[in-house]
């Protein structure tokens, strides 16, 4: 360990706009931070990871590479290219260390892409994890992810939803009324994808397919601790079922070798369950 530091708020908290002023329409985002864990950052030779608790990390950035995917359930993520090869609006639902919303800002330049994040000290950390600053194609917005998809008038062609707090995935982020609100923010064969990390992943996988029907799949990542939802708002996952794996036109060779392995493992999936 060659660095380990707790985070200490200061007066100038979040670089995020309150998307639709939230800051100023009542939603106790500041409240809501007695119920946070405070994020700290570690660092290692290699790695600088953000915590909410000293046994787990929520993101890791590789400090040579910081744009790399280092976690192999973002890789999985990723796999919305498979279907949406070349999205132009992106919603992610929480920043964490920006690990996601980084990678697609560098290999989805034309894409427009929304960032949601509640906890305004994890939005305070984005310089720490080199997140982009905000311009005309990406922002982070300091808001609740359920308020925001709910009262959005845009609709999305990929949907991302990996947030969690100090007990698990936040109860408004796990409601059959946010999975209803996540499959009409979508475009027609718009793809959701979610990273459920949690003991009850079967019950949040019955509200998804009550919201989508039958175009859902799963992937239980190897560490076995990470689930991976695939939802689509349509029948986007019917077509390539016969195809062979390609690489998305959009993709550098380098995030094609990269992702190569967990796109093969989403194809399969998709095959097995649909």
């Amino acid at each position: 360990m060659i660095g380990s530091r707790p985070f200490t708020a200061n007066a100038n908290l979040p670089n995020a706009s309150p998307a639709g002023g939230a800051a100023t329409q009542g939603i106790p985002v500041l409240e809501r931070l007695v119920e946070m864990c405070e994020p700290f950052v570690e660092e290692t030779q290699h790695y600088k990871s953000l915590h909410f608790a000293p046994s787990e990390f929520q993101s890791r950035m590789s400090k040579r590479k910081p744009d790399r995917l280092v976690l192999d359930y973002t890789r999985t993520m990723m796999g919305f290219l498979m279907f949406a090869g070349r999205p132009d609006r992106i919603a992610m639902i929480g920043l964490g260390g920006g690990s996601l919303a980084k990678f697609c800002h560098r290999e989805l330049p034309q894409a427009r892409i929304d960032v949601v994040e509640i906890n305004p000290r994890v939005v305070a950390l984005r310089d720490e994890f080199l997140v982009p600053p905000d311009d005309d194609l990406f922002h982070v917005h300091l808001d609740d992810g359920a308020r925001f998809i709910g009262r959005s008038t845009r609709r999305f062609d990929v949907l991302l939803v990996d947030a969690y707090a100090r007990d698990g995935i936040p109860p408004q982020l796990a409601s059959q009324e946010f999975y209803d609100s996540c499959r009409k923010a979508l475009v027609d064969n718009g793809v959701m994808v979610l990273n459920l990390y949690c003991k009850d992943s079967d019950a949040h996988v019955e509200r998804i397919r009550h919201a989508f029907g039958g175009a859902t799949f799963d992937i239980h990542e190897d560490d076995g601790t990470n689930r991976v939802v695939f939802a689509c708002a349509g029948d986007a996952f019917l077509r390539p079922t016969a195809a062979p794996l390609q690489a998305p036109a959009v993709l550098t060779p380098e995030a094609w070798s990269l992702l190569r392995p967990a796109f093969a493992r989403v194809v399969s999936a998709m095959r097995a369950q649909l």
